[in-house]
């Protein structure tokens, strides 16, 4: 088939349904009937030679050939929006990044992570925090470009994703400067009986770090476990406790000297990866973003 024969009003009648995610929701967005919009995806259908969708009465969810169209259709018709964003000085071109990240993930390692698109003049971001099943099926509902998560995610035939590894740390044990400045713990050797504040239990971490006490035979009293690393960055801040965290999440009270490591273990480590779509397109900054990972990764 030549390109000549493409027909781009069906394409983005595709493109619309695919990223509205129904035949309803789509119709109203271009002000067009459901069964226009039905009769134009199936006449490209019929002239790729190849389904688009799996559908099952009125379902339609993309399958992996539809995936990968609709991935080169939003580069296409990203391009021309942003094209007329330009001629018409709305944005000066402005390429939307959508990234997803897990409620449990530090802040300061995304952004970290994301600081060259803050420089680019050409990005407009948005970030969106969650559960990691629910920003994974966002990313495959085309809502989102990528999910930041602590954990890689399987891929598998209903979800064909790639987790990009982007670095790793050790886990830090910190305290106030005022109360453990110059003392050093043995981890978990010296934790017996010692306050301590935790990532919760839906933390890797946090199954590291409870394997590694009940292995030695160690006991530290419990004193918080917090979810939000931004809530127990503040804990460590302002309790007499030691903490439990990444040092990149405490990265600048360490440096003011507000705060002190106080013990390491190897065997406690925390992993960043990158979630997108097996065969997806990315959007040019967030391509050259994935593509250095390796040269930005937080590996110690």
């Amino acid at each position: 088939m030549d390109l000549n024969q493409l027909n781009f009003r069906h394409l983005y009648y595709f493109w619309q349904v695919a990223k509205e995610g129904s035949l309803l929701a789509a119709s109203d967005s271009v002000h067009t009937s459901q069964s226009t919009l039905s009769t134009q995806i199936k006449q490209l259908e019929d002239r790729l030679g190849k389904p688009l969708f799996d559908r099952s009465g009125r379902s339609m969810e993309l399958n992996a050939i539809g995936q990968h169209v609709f991935a080169y259709a939003e580069n296409i018709f990203g391009l021309g929006e942003q094209m007329l964003g330009w001629i018409e000085g709305r944005g000066e071109g402005t390429t939307d990044v959508r990234v997803g990240s897990v409620s449990t993930m530090s802040r300061n390692f995304q952004v970290n992570w994301l600081r060259p698109l803050f420089r680019d003049p050409r990005v407009t971001l948005s970030v969106d925090s969650g559960p990691l099943d629910a920003l994974v099926e966002r990313l495959l509902r085309h809502q989102l470009d990528v999910v930041l998560a602590n954990e890689p995610v399987p891929s598998d035939s209903a979800h064909v994703v790639s987790s990009r590894f982007l670095g790793s740390q050790v886990i830090s044990l910190v305290g106030r400067a005022d109360r453990w400045s110059g003392i050093t713990l043995r981890v978990p050797q010296d934790l017996n009986g010692v306050e301590v504040a935790l990532p919760s239990m839906r933390h890797s971490v946090r199954t590291q770090f409870d394997a590694l006490c009940i292995s030695a035979g160690a006991e530290p009293r419990v004193r918080a476990e917090i979810d939000d690393m931004t809530m127990l960055r503040l804990v460590a801040r302002d309790s007499g406790w030691i903490t439990v965290l990444p040092e990149v999440v405490v990265q600048d009270e360490l440096r003011s000297h507000e705060l002190v490591n106080v013990g390491q273990s190897s065997q406690l480590v925390e992993r960043f990866y990158a979630i997108t779509e097996r065969h997806g397109q990315f959007v040019e900054p967030l391509g050259r973003l994935l593509h250095s990972a390796n040269d930005n990764a937080l590996t110690r």
